[in-house]
């Protein structure tokens, strides 16, 4: 990986970085100039790890603030005490994310809350308490999911609800924010390789089978896209939903 530098000055707030897509995106945008600040909530080793690694390697300021996205006032204490640490705030990514897959005659109302608490409303919250505090021309990104879009398998009804949800409030949330060069996108992404979603996993094969290219996602090809909307280039970009999977919606 190249460090262009092209984040140099800026800082970067990530909600949920402890590990898989989330870790990348850190360490993707801390390589290229940033500094980051991440949430986690129980990976305490991984994170004190992934920040300590990067501080390390002549990365920018890394820090690592534990923070349950379920709960609004930790997110907003999290984006306070970022810009207390790095001075201010420039890109938001919010990453955290639950899914709850089953099907209908087997979900709960406790199902529904926790996967519109932490898919919905802790983007919501990231983005209200950030846009107060964030300089004009800011990056906003939320990983949401090709099941925003599409659900091959039975079972998604919530969790692709809840990612489809994030369509229509990047869509207002541009035009609220365009008037201040923000730009407010949603990157999709289809079946990726992490610890909770291996490539080698029981239900791996027929997912694979579905996609153009026939294989899962690597986390760094996530934060790849993820640094390319969160920079200069990509400013001409907003209220866009960016689909990174493979063909697997094609």
């Amino acid at each position: 990986m190249n460090n262009f530098n092209r984040f140099k000055g800026k800082v970067a707030f990530i909600q949920g970085g402890s590990r898989g897509i989330g870790a990348a995106i850190v360490e993707r945008l801390a390589l290229e100039g940033a500094s980051v600040a991440f949430t986690f909530v129980s990976s305490h080793e991984k994170a004190k790890a992934l920040a300590e690694n990067l501080t390390s390697q002549g990365s920018k300021k890394v820090i690592a603030i534990k923070a349950d996205s379920t709960k609004p006032e930790d997110i907003r204490n999290a984006i306070s005490e970022t810009i207390e640490q790095l001075g201010q705030i420039d890109i938001v990514v919010n990453n955290s994310g639950t899914l709850i897959w089953d099907s209908i005659e087997k979900l709960t109302i406790d199902d529904w809350d926790k996967t519109i608490n932490t898919n919905v409303r802790s983007v919501f919250v990231a983005i209200h308490e950030a846009a107060k505090r964030m300089k004009n021309n800011g990056r906003i990104i939320n990983i949401s999911s090709t099941n925003a879009q599409r659900i091959p398998f039975a079972g998604g009804s919530i969790y692709g609800m809840s990612k489809s949800a994030l369509t229509g409030l990047v869509k207002g949330l541009s035009r609220d924010l365009g008037p201040r060069g923000i730009t407010v996108n949603n990157i999709l992404p289809g079946p990726v390789d992490t610890d909770l979603n291996p490539d080698n996993g029981d239900t791996s094969e027929p997912v694979k089978a579905i996609g153009a290219l026939g294989r899962y996602g690597q986390v760094e090809e996530i934060a790849s896209l993820v640094a390319f909307v969160a920079s200069s280039e990509a400013g001409y970009i907003t209220g866009a939903d960016l689909m990174i999977d493979g063909g697997f919606s094609a």
